[in-house]
């Protein structure tokens, strides 16, 4: 962590002990909406009105927090609208199909980052970027990174995240130019599950399950097509949450295809547990890592029965699916892949290849460090019971071990 990384988040920790919170600016919706300049549709706005009251009903934000809460839903507001203005204008925009895209979804920490940044590295694949969800436009052919202020400007963003949120580069190594989960994309119409990773939002969480997320996925469809700028594009798209909204995922691409990672649920658990509690941390007063513990497992035992209820859709074939073992992925990185090309009859080209083996080469295991595993009981969890939770999941998926 730079000097000036620790300086600002050592001030923001100050603030949060003498700044009274009614002189920060306002984070009511109105006060929200006007700033941005924006005109939500009303979808949009009644998730933003509602994620506004859960949070004020239920979390305990620092200063931090309420700024940061500020900022994310200004930016969240002006790119929908830009979003929505360009359609407009450019109705070819809407004409271009997004055809057959690849959703790798499965367990969080079960290695779908990993392997959605290294199918990233085949040019033919598109992919939404980090800073393309802050300030969204298309990336184009032979786009440097390096070269670019908007990649820069979020990458300095990340190690002033990082500053405020210790432990989250080693749980989640990403840049700005590293792919982003859809949740991201689904937060601009504030119908996402990714608030209620960073915020204690029970309310808008149940809100959300009874909302549905057709909306969001309208939204969606229509960022990718902002983003692949009238260019029917093979698109590679990654959310741990899509478990949760294939309905309305499979309402908007019918013909999605699928990779379903799986890993052993005992070991990933308390990765989760623990980055969320990382990730709550900048923006809240009190973290309770008990009930953290209680809502992954809650959500996660849920998640898992989906995903064997998902494979028996008659309306998605076994041809558009493909399940992947965390394990094997890890183990034969390429291997896994050339098998997903095959199954999809995708074609992998010289140069993707060997932009992947260099990733792996530059990158064992995408970046991520081997540490001792988390341990269940700071989430007041028990394996026992999460065994016994979890059994069918790994009956089918994890070849009957625990």
């Amino acid at each position: 962590m730079s000097a000036f990384v620790r300086l600002l988040a050592q001030g923001f920790q100050l603030a949060d002990k003498v700044v009274p919170q009614s002189l920060l600016p306002s984070t009511a919706p109105t006060a929200l909406i006007s700033a941005a300049r924006a005109n939500p549709e009303p979808q949009a706005r009644e998730g933003l009105e509602q994620l506004l009251a859960s949070i004020a009903a239920d979390s305990e934000l620092c200063v931090f927090g309420k700024l940061s809460l500020r900022w994310d839903s200004i930016r969240l507001l002006r790119n929908a609208q830009k979003v929505e203005d360009a359609h407009r204008a450019n109705p070819a925009l809407g004409a271009a199909p997004v055809t057959a895209p690849v959703f790798i979804l499965g367990l969080p920490r079960s290695g779908t980052t990993f392997l959605h940044g290294l199918m990233a590295e085949d040019e033919e694949n598109l992919v939404p970027r980090n800073w393309q969800t802050i300030y969204p436009g298309p990336r184009p052919a032979g786009f440097n990174p390096a070269q670019d202020q908007r990649v820069k400007n979020v990458d300095r963003q990340l190690r002033l995240f990082a500053g405020l949120a210790p432990g989250f580069e080693e749980m989640h190594p990403i840049n700005a130019d590293s792919p982003q989960e859809c949740s991201e994309i689904t937060a601009h119409v504030f119908q996402s599950l990714r608030f209620d990773s960073t915020h204690r939002v029970p309310g808008y969480f149940h809100w959300l399950e009874a909302h549905g997320h057709d909306d969001a996925f309208r939204f969606h469809k229509q960022f990718l097509q902002y983003l692949q700028n009238g260019t029917a594009s093979r698109w590679v798209l990654k959310c741990p949450d899509h478990t949760f909204t294939l309905d309305s995922l499979l309402k908007t691409y019918p013909d999605a295809r699928f990779v379903i990672v799986h890993r052993d649920p005992i070991a990933v658990l308390g990765s989760v547990a623990h980055l969320t509690e990382v990730l709550r941390r900048p923006f809240l007063r009190n973290i309770d890592a008990a009930e953290i513990g209680a809502q992954v497992a809650e959500r996660w035992t849920h998640g898992a029965n989906l995903l064997l209820q998902f494979d028996q859709r008659a309306d998605v074939p076994a041809e558009r699916k493909i399940h992947v073992h965390y394990d094997e992925l890890i183990a034969a990185p390429l291997a896994i892949i050339e098998r997903i090309y095959g199954q999809f009859g995708m074609a992998l080209g010289e140069a993707g290849h060997m932009a992947m083996a260099a990733r792996l080469k530059a990158r064992p295991r995408g970046g991520y460090g081997k540490h001792a595993p988390y341990r269940l009981e700071n989430f007041k969890l028990s394996v026992p019971a999460l065994r016994t939770q979890f059994a069918p999941y790994v009956r089918q998926y994890c070849g009957g071990a625990d």
